[in-house]
């Protein structure tokens, strides 16, 4: 473990803005954790920090920076049909989604190419193309910062819903994830429930797809709609798609006759992508802080956008969206601040 004070955190975000961080400690094992809650540097905010592929430094961080750098794949269990899986939290997610891929294992590919951290996926409950990571979980083992003990939580008690988990509420900056089981399949059954994927390979004759065409179909796809942060600085989608009363997207829809309405039982979700498109943002700028023009649900930094730069626009695109169709959208990347998450609304959100 290395601690280091005033440490630029431009290189540990993929929006590439500069912030730093008080405090910064890399953790490579588990137990680096335990000299650390006996210095000054735990007295205040603590951060995990991963890939930083779904964050934004809206300014310097006046905390602790725990950057997870746990390594390690092992298998718990397997057989004929399934193979478990326990993975460090450090883990690069896209690099274990190649290796089970090769590995003949399914159950990860339609989760191709999302950037960052084995560790991110529980407390987002990451998801693309018809699957989300609880689909595979089995149990999230993490540090409790309250007493330093090891905790595991099954599959039921992380409460995995969209985009959503026990990890953004009640664990939320209270604990370290260290490591997550997955149990995933060795008969590969395709999961084409969502239109464009099953579009993509149909519209390429591809009618009974192989677990490595999905995955290369899903990468083909991401790449087509999503920026290489390494040449245009972004966290991926940064809102979340609005899931709205049943009733409120019929209103919707009678209103607009070509709003994209996903019927989820008695709500629905809404694209966030074409509501601010429809706003006239896809495309725009500010300064270096910029809507991509593939994708209006990515924001981007053209270079030397500042974080305060980038959470300007996210506002003007929040109030546009809200003035126009009644919506409130909630950011899907963590906007951190001084004095840690920056939540705006209007009255009443």
């Amino acid at each position: 473990m290395t601690l280091a004070q005033h440490v630029s955190l431009r290189p540990y975000n993929t929006f590439g803005v500069e912030a730093k961080a008080r405090w910064f400690a890399s953790i490579r094992h588990s137990e680096d954790l335990i000299p650390l809650m006996q210095h000054e540097c735990w007295n205040g905010q603590r951060l995990v920090l991963g890939g930083g592929s779904n964050i934004l430094f809206a300014t310097d961080y006046e905390g602790l920076i725990l950057h997870n750098q746990l390594t390690g794949v092992s298998i718990v269990e397997q057989d004929d049909e399934s193979v478990t899986l326990r993975v460090a939290s450090g883990e690069n997610w896209h690099d274990l989604v190649c290796r089970c891929v090769a590995s003949g294992w399914s159950g990860l590919e339609n989760l191709a190419l999302i950037p960052g951290s084995v560790g991110a996926a529980p407390i987002q409950n990451i998801g693309a193309y018809g699957a989300e990571f609880k689909d595979i979980c089995r149990q999230v083992e993490f540090i409790y910062f309250d007493d330093g003990k090891k905790y595991i939580y099954e599959q039921q008690q992380c409460r995995f819903a969209y985009r959503d988990s026990v990890f953004k509420h009640e664990l939320h900056g209270r604990c370290f994830i260290t490591a997550v089981t997955v149990k995933l399949s060795k008969r590969f059954r395709p999961n084409l429930s969502y239109g464009a994927l099953k579009q993509f390979l149909e519209s390429r004759r591809v009618i009974q797809p192989d677990l490595q065409q999905v995955f290369e179909a899903v990468v083909a796809l991401r790449k087509s709609k999503l920026p290489d942060p390494e040449q245009l600085g972004n966290a991926g989608s940064f809102f979340k798609n609005p899931v709205l009363a049943f009733q409120h997207a019929e209103r919707l829809r009678r209103q607009y006759s070509d709003l994209p309405v996903y019927l989820q039982g008695e709500t629905a979700k809404i694209p966030a992508g074409w509501l601010i498109e429809q706003c006239g943002w896809k495309g725009r700028r500010l300064g270096q802080a910029g809507v991509y023009e593939r994708q209006a649900l990515v924001l981007v930094n053209h270079g030397g956008a500042s974080g305060a730069d980038l959470l300007e626009l996210a506002s003007r695109i929040q109030q546009s969206v809200y003035e126009k169709f009644g919506i409130w959208l909630e950011p899907e990347v963590n906007i951190i601040g001084s004095n840690g998450l920056v939540k705006k609304g209007p009255e009443g959100e």
